[in-house]
């Protein structure tokens, strides 16, 4: 392929240099040396008539720029100087096709190989001028004549390098220390404006100059969108039904493990941007940048959360709680808060892992907290409800969705007993995490809409990752989709916080059913039973006082009478998202990682809102804010964006994910103080 190249792109180009050599020495020729003898200007020889004076005094202004000071006759003159520099330049064919391709990149040079570089560059340069002024004395017609020749539109074309400032641009350019530089403002030497050169050859991407460098802060700029109009008043005194405000991050890091496990993800990565050290300093620049009040984390290794992570956390204010993953993982998931804001009341670990069950086989795990909000001392006895942050990382198997499916109901199993109040009803619920799902697809509608029928669905087809699934399994979803070991149900609720089966067979109360004793089919004695003395062959009479007419009352449990169709699964938490998964103004959908170069959104902020009914669109729950209000939320980018910046990680995003965040308001009331006692998982102190 490389043979093939050369011999019929670079050998025609050969050829082209060598007949512009001959064109260029015979134009020289005609415009110099016409009708002239063995006149001599300080040396340089002239064959026809002397030159003229403004010829002459052109002539001497460039050679004395070209050395520098004076011109002086040297042993060798100038003309020959220039002959030798472009016999040197312009290769044969045959000496063309023996030049390495690893030539015609830039690479470094010794001190002699740049000064000869030096020469033949001013050489090249003040000789098209020289000839450019010359060219000015001739007549209109000649000039236009030599100059539609196209070995003279080659030369205009190829003959001005790029330079800034008098220095050749760097095809290469790295910041010393971006982790530092990437958020400060942009400099005005930052962004180069020239084009880069185009070389003549096609479908050779590696001899492309690279483009001019733009600061990554300005190409991966995002914009706080402002979703709500009314502001927090945090100000001693405040009126009552003004809002608690806080921030909440959710951030795939990516363990420095999971890199080194697979490094051919991320070949297309500078490997100084890929050192832990380099990936930390961004990172807690980053979350430090946009100060949120909870952070979520997900994919971080256990060595360097306890080392490093941790105790930066704690010097920034926050309280941290870690789950590491079961088996052999080295990463886990985090919450953090900040201490000035919440107090714990419980925290809960949950682990998918499950022995013996083949649904449950996997090393994932949750984080489930209960959080009460610090109100100034100044409101008093005003209160406010807790609130329940969920952080997980899902399993990425695309073709196991039925794994997915059911590690999302153990989370939200766990999140009903965490969140549900003495009276019954769900504080105000944020479920974080790397769901590996895409928007719109079952795994998404299920924690949406509250609600999904899974018999008989393909297992691949749950998470919505059909373009990660080359070869599809046939593996089918089928009822029930977890044992009744496992002890929840199809709600999503653990069996022991649900009502007995004794009181769920009692549907109807004992009066209602004793009506139905002397109704009329109850008196009828069936054609097909066997007539028994003294046992069937009697028929029951109606007493006079028992009424014919059945009176039905409606005493039966409201939630027993809820349609339980099998294979379905539901709960009732009422979330939704704090993200909209498209960008209006662009036509494109927002995109959080680039898995394989494919961008797409995995990464959810999920909150408690209240249900709207909506007629026209079936199976699509509609939601307004509740008691937690959304007020605005960092803009994602698109998957064109991405690839400009060399897709993720890149010098500015330390990870394969962006992070979410968005801003909340949590309505204070006088709603009573939440007194349940600190409750701390074992596994966890």
């Amino acid at each position: 392929m490389i043979g093939t190249l050369l011999c019929y792109v670079l050998l025609p180009v050969a050829r082209l240099l060598q007949a512009f050599r001959d064109d260029f020495f015979t134009c020289r020729k005609n415009v110099l040396l016409v009708k002239s003898t063995a006149a001599r200007i300080e040396g340089l020889p002239v064959c026809g008539k002397p030159a003229s004076e403004e010829q002459q005094a052109l002539l001497q202004q460039w050679l004395e720029e070209e050395s520098g000071g004076p011109y002086t006759n040297e042993s060798t003159s100038e003309t020959e100087k220039v002959s030798a520099t472009l016999a040197a330049e312009w290769l044969e064919g045959p000496q063309l096709l023996m030049t390495s391709l690893s030539d015609l990149n830039v690479a470094p040079q010794s001190d002699g190989q740049e000064q000869q570089q030096v020469v033949q560059n001013e050489t090249t340069s003040g000789l098209q001028e020289f000839v450019e002024t010359a060219l000015a004395n001739l007549p209109l017609e000649e000039i236009e004549a030599i100059e539609d020749h196209a070995v003279w539109a080659a030369l205009r074309t190829q003959a001005n390098p790029q330079t800034v400032d008098g220095v050749p641009l760097s095809t290469q350019v790295w910041i010393e220390d971006p982790a530092v530089l990437a958020w400060s403002p942009a400099q005005e030497t930052d962004v180069v404006t020239t084009e880069g050169i185009v070389l003549p050859f096609q479908n050779t991407d590696q001899f492309q100059p690279l483009p001019a460098e733009i600061p990554y802060h300005e190409i991966l700029w995002r914009d706080w969108e402002d979703i709500s109009a009314q502001a927090c008043i945090s100000e001693p005194g405040s009126e009552d039904g003004s809002l608690f405000e806080f921030r909440v991050m959710s951030y795939n890091i990516l363990a420095q493990d999971l890199i080194e496990q697979s490094p051919h993800l991320y070949m297309h990565c500078h490997p100084d941007i890929l050192s832990w050290s380099y990936r930390l300093a961004n990172l807690l620049q980053e979350i430090q940048h946009w100060d949120p009040d909870i952070l979520c984390l997900q994919e971080v290794q256990e060595n360097h959360y306890w080392e490093q992570l941790e105790p930066t956390l704690v010097m920034m204010g926050f309280a941290c709680i870690y789950k590491r993953r079961t088996g052999r993982k080295t990463d886990g998931c985090v919450i953090c808060y900040k201490q000035d804001k919440f107090q714990l009341i419980s925290a809960n670990p949950v682990e998918y892992f499950r022995p013996g069950l083949d649904i449950l086989n996997r090393d994932n795990v949750g984080l489930v907290l209960l959080l009460q909000p610090l109100l100034p001392e100044s409101l008093g006895d005003t209160a406010i409800r807790p609130l329940c942050v969920a952080n997980t990382h899902i399993l990425y198997n695309p073709h196991r969705g039925d794994v997915k499916l059911a590690q999302v109901v153990l989370l939200l199993a766990e999140i009903d007993k965490t969140a549900k109040l003495v009276d019954g009803s769900y504080c105000p619920i944020i479920l974080c995490g790397d769901l590996n799902s895409v928007p719109d697809s079952p795994l998404y509608k299920f924690i949406r809409n509250g609600q999904l029928y899974y018999h008989g669905m393909p297992a691949w087809k749950v998470s919505g990752q059909e373009e990660f699934c080359h070869h599809p399994h046939q593996r089918k979803l089928l009822t029930p989709l977890w044992p009744s070991c496992l002890g929840i149900t199809d709600g999503c609720q653990y069996v022991t916080l649900c009502k007995s089966k004794k009181s769920d067979r009692r549907k109807y109360s004992r009066d209602f059913l004793l009506q139905f004793r002397y109704c009329d089919v109850a008196c009828e004695r069936p054609a097909e039973l066997a007539l028994l003395e003294g046992v069937t062959d009697a028929k029951p009479e109606r007493p006079a006082h028992w009424s014919k007419e059945l009176t039905v009352e409606n005493n039966s449990d409201a939630e027993l009478l809820c349609s339980r169709y099998p294979g379905s699964v539901q709960h009732g938490l009422n979330l939704t998202s704090a993200y909209s998964h498209f960008l209006p103004q662009k036509g494109r959908p927002e995109v959080t990682t680039m898995p394989m170069g494919m961008g797409a959104t995995v990464d959810y902020i999920f909150y408690s809102a209240n249900p709207i009914r909506n007629e026209n669109v079936e199976g699509h729950r509609m939601y307004q804010d509740g008691a937690l209000k959304l007020l605005g939320r960092l803009s994602l980018l698109s998957e064109d964006i991405l690839w400009s910046a060399n897709g993720l990680p890149n010098p500015f995003c330390s990870s394969d994910h962006l992070c979410l965040l968005a801003s909340f308001g949590l309505e204070i009331s006088g709603f009573r103080s939440y007194t349940r006692p600190l409750e701390l998982s074992q596994e966890l102190l």
